[in-house]
């Protein structure tokens, strides 16, 4: 499992990249977890995401699972080559990010890679 040291990470299996625009995105766990993921809900830029709570969802041959934002802030982009593309989500999950926020003032509770990588052991 791929689990890059220099993103932060959720408890829900989103991976996110921190700058002066964040960026938000799954997991290899997640997607690993997920299989084949054939389609994607995104929001719009300048909807209003709030840690912790649901901002899209991502639908695999095996569910329909929730995007739960890590951070509270405005959608400043959307990656809309996913709508016709949403696989690239399997095959590169740390390179197809989903949204990209701007204003973050508040964040969930972000684990570093070493936690992530108990906490994935602990749901295996």
């Amino acid at each position: 499992m791929n689990i890059p040291n220099e993103l932060k990470y959720t408890k829900s299996h989103e991976w996110l990249k921190e700058g002066d625009v964040v960026e938000v995105g799954i997991t290899d766990f997640a997607q690993d977890a997920l299989g084949d993921i054939v389609f994607i809900n995104l929001p719009e830029a300048g909807d209003e995401v709030v840690a912790g709570e649901r901002f899209g969802d991502v639908e695999s041959v095996k569910a329909v699972s929730d995007l739960l934002s890590p951070v509270s802030g405005i959608i400043c982009e959307v990656n809309e080559e996913l709508l016709d593309a949403p696989e690239l989500l399997n095959s590169d999950p740390y390179g197809a990010w989903i949204i990209r926020v701007e204003q973050v003032n508040d964040y969930e509770a972000l684990l570093d890679a070493a936690d992530y990588e108990a906490h994935c052991a602990e749901e295996a």
